[in-house]
C-alpha cells in the first residue's frame, strides 16, 4: 500500500523546484521593446514670421468679435497676432448689446454663421439682447497651431498727458496694467514702459512694450522720445487713418521723428537705438477702403527658429525683424561692415532701396517749434533740424542691394519702396514699403 505524502510537502517541493529553476535562469536578460528615436523638434533654420501687434475688438472699441478678428488674420496668412484692446486683457466676464446699431447686428449675424448657434451665448437684460464676449483662454485653442499660428496676450495701455495721447502696447503680458500719470509727456511714457518691465521682472516672462502712433493727436515729440531711456520701439507706421504718419506742413512725419530720435540718442545722449514697427491698429472689419480703420495695412516680420511668444519677443529685442506694408525681404544681413538685403521680387514690380543715415559730426542742434491750432492755442512740436539728419546716402534698384558702412555713420537703415499699389492703403496712392532696423557701425581702432 503506497505511503501518502502530506499536501504541504508537495507544495513545498514544487516551490523549491520553481526557485531553483529561477535561480538557474538569472543570467537571461529580460527583453525590452526597442522604441524609435524621436526626431529633433527644431531642426529648421530660423525664418521670418509675419505678425500684427496692434489690433482691437469688441473688448474695447473694435467693431467685431475677437474670434472673427483672429480668424481674419489667420485666413490672411499671418503667423502671430496680439489683441491689444484698451486697458484690458481679454479675460473675465463681458457682455455687449446684440443690436446696439446696424454694424453690431451685422457682426452678430456673421459671428453666428461662422461659429454656429452653439458657440453663441446670449441673454436678455432689461429687454435687451446681449452676447457674451469670450475671453482669450476660451477661444485660442480654436486657432492656435504649433509652428503655424500663435496668439499673444497683450494690451494697449491708453493714457494721455495734457490731452496729448500717450499710448503704450504691452506684448505678452500676464496681467492687465493700469496706466499711470507722469509729470510730463516724457515721464508718462517712461512710467508706463516701466510698468511692463516690472511685470516682466516679477513674472520672469518675456515681454516688450512700445510707443504707439506718436503723431496721433501730436501726442509725443521726437525730443520727448529721445529722452525716454526705457523706449526701445515705436510705430513708424500705423494703419489707422487718423494717426498722421506722414505729418503735415507744421509737423514732422513719423520717419522724420525716427531719424531725429536716433541721431540725438546716439550722437548726443549715448542712448540705445529705437526700433521701428509697422502695425494695423485695426478697429473696423465690416467696411473696407481708404479712411476706414482696417486690418492688413502694416505688420512686422520677426526672424526666429520657431514660433512662440518668447522667440518673437527675443527676435524683436535683437532687432532681428523688419516692418512692412507689403514688401517681402528674404534676408537681411550685416556682416563685415556690409548691410545686405534680398528682396522677394514680383513680376512687373520695381523696387527702390534707400539707405538712410546720419553721419557723425552732423549738426544736432535743433530750433524749437510751436504749432498754433485753429483756436489760437500754441503747442510745442518736433523742432527743425539739419537736413543731414536722416539723409539718403545711397540708392539702388537692384533686388539685392548692399551698403558698406564707413564707420562714420551714427546709424544706417534701409527703406525699400515698391511700385505696387497697396491693396487697401492707409492713404490714397500708397505703395508697398518695407523698413529695416537701424544698424550702428562697429567701433574702429
Amino acid at each position: 500500500m503506497p505511503v501518502s505524502r502530506p499536501l504541504a510537502a508537495v507544495v513545498l517541493t514544487g516551490s523549491v523546484f520553481a526557485v531553483a529553476v529561477a535561480f538557474q535562469n538569472t543570467d537571461v536578460a529580460p527583453t525590452t521593446p526597442t522604441l524609435p528615436v524621436p526626431s529633433p523638434l527644431t531642426t529648421a533654420p530660423p525664418k521670418y514670421w509675419r505678425g500684427n501687434l496692434h489690433t482691437h475688438t469688441l473688448w474695447s472699441d473694435g467693431d467685431d468679435f475677437p474670434e472673427m478678428v483672429v480668424d481674419w488674420y489667420k485666413q490672411h496668412g499671418y503667423d502671430f497676432l496680439a489683441l491689444t484692446d484698451h486697458n484690458v486683457i481679454a479675460e473675465g466676464a463681458k457682455w455687449v448689446d446684440a443690436d446696439a446699431n446696424a454694424t453690431r447686428k451685422a457682426a452678430v449675424a456673421k459671428y453666428t454663421r461662422r461659429f454656429g448657434d452653439r458657440w453663441l451665448e446670449t441673454r436678455t437684460v432689461k429687454d435687451k439682447a446681449q452676447v457674451r464676449l469670450k475671453p482669450l483662454a476660451e477661444f485660442r485653442s480654436l486657432f492656435e497651431e504649433p509652428g503655424k499660428f500663435l496668439l499673444v496676450p497683450a494690451e494697449e495701455i491708453t493714457h494721455a498727458y495734457a490731452k496729448r495721447p500717450v499710448h503704450i502696447n504691452g506684448i505678452n503680458l500676464r496681467d492687465p496694467i493700469k496706466p499711470l500719470d507722469g509729470a510730463d509727456a516724457v515721464e508718462t511714457v517712461r512710467v508706463n514702459l516701466r510698468q511692463v518691465n516690472e511685470q516682466r521682472t516679477k513674472t520672469s516672462r518675456a515681454m516688450i512694450a512700445f510707443l504707439n502712433h506718436p503723431n496721433f493727436g501730436w501726442g509725443v515729440r521726437a525730443e520727448e522720445m529721445l529722452l525716454a531711456d526705457e523706449l526701445r520701439y515705436f510705430e513708424v507706421f500705423n494703419g489707422h487713418p487718423g494717426v498722421r504718419n506722414y505729418g503735415d506742413g507744421a509737423h514732422a512725419s513719423c520717419e522724420r521723428v525716427w531719424d531725429i530720435t536716433l541721431a540725438l540718442r546716439l550722437g548726443k545722449h549715448n542712448l540705445s537705438v529705437v526700433y521701428g514697427l509697422a502695425t494695423d491698429d485695426s478697429h473696423g472689419y465690416h467696411e473696407y477702403g481708404v479712411g476706414k480703420v482696417n486690418p492688413g495695412r502694416g505688420w512686422v516680420m520677426v526672424k526666429a527658429p520657431f514660433l512662440t511668444a518668447e522667440t518673437v519677443v527675443k527676435g524683436l529685442e535683437a532687432g532681428d525683424f523688419y516692418a512692412s506694408t507689403g514688401v517681402v525681404l528674404n534676408e537681411i544681413t550685416h556682416e563685415g561692415g556690409v548691410l545686405k538685403l534680398a528682396i522677394r521680387t514680383e513680376p512687373g514690380v520695381t523696387y527702390k532701396t534707400e539707405f538712410v543715415a546720419t553721419m557723425k559730426g552732423t549738426d544736432l542742434t535743433g530750433s524749437p517749434k510751436v504749432f498754433t491750432d485753429k483756436e489760437g492755442k500754441e503747442t510745442p512740436v518736433t523742432g527743425d533740424y539739419s537736413p543731414d539728419i536722416g539723409k539718403v546716402v545711397a540708392q539702388s534698384t537692384d533686388p539685392n542691394p548692399t551698403y558698406t558702412l564707413t564707420g562714420k555713420e551714427l546709424y544706417v537703415r534701409a527703406k525699400v519702396t515698391s511700385s505696387k499699389p497697396h491693396p487697401n492703403p492707409y492713404a490714397k496712392g500708397d505703395v508697398e514699403v518695407a523698413w529695416t532696423q537701424p544698424v550702428v557701425p562697429s567701433a574702429k581702432p
